[in-house]
């Protein structure tokens, strides 16, 4: 297993928590107004408020599945689980929700926001950025550490 994929994939170890705190977007109903940041945990925070429920299955799709797929690809990396496991762990990232959880950034981004006929404004912040390339990391480096356990 090449020595990039070791280390790419060790860096998401630190990379997603700081995505998860980072802001994605500043948001605000009036132009006048100041903006609000929203991260990923503040999202998180604010369901728990009003379902503790959704909050527990969003905290696992959104957070426990994507870091278990990182760390179990890095114990495949490093020999201490079987190749065998790959697909199981496919799958726990197929349950990850943080794709589709980046898809609906960008739709709200791209729509906007509008209550009651007024009209909100959203801007990107850095995390976003951040968070994006962390979910494109993931999945080029379990694919090439799959295609590296065929060979």
């Amino acid at each position: 297993m090449p020595t990039v994929l070791k280390i790419a994939n060790l860096s998401l170890l630190i990379l997603f928590p700081i995505a998860w705190f980072a802001p994605l977007m500043n948001s605000g109903l009036l132009p006048f107004l100041s903006l609000t940041e929203n991260s990923i945990m503040s999202a998180l925070q604010g369901i728990w408020e009003h379902d503790i429920y959704l909050a527990l299955l969003m905290t696992f799709f959104a957070i426990f599945a994507p870091y278990i797929k990182v760390i179990g690809v890095a114990l495949i990396q490093f020999d201490l689980l079987s190749p065998k496991l790959l697909p199981p762990l496919s799958f726990i990232g197929k349950l990850a929700m943080a794709d589709v959880f980046l898809i609906a950034i960008y739709i709200v981004l791209y729509t906007g926001i509008s209550v009651a006929g007024v009209s909100g404004r959203v801007e990107t912040a850095w995390g976003l950025y951040l968070f994006t390339g962390c979910v494109i990391a993931s999945y080029t480096i379990s694919f090439l550490s799959r295609k590296a356990t065929d060979v």
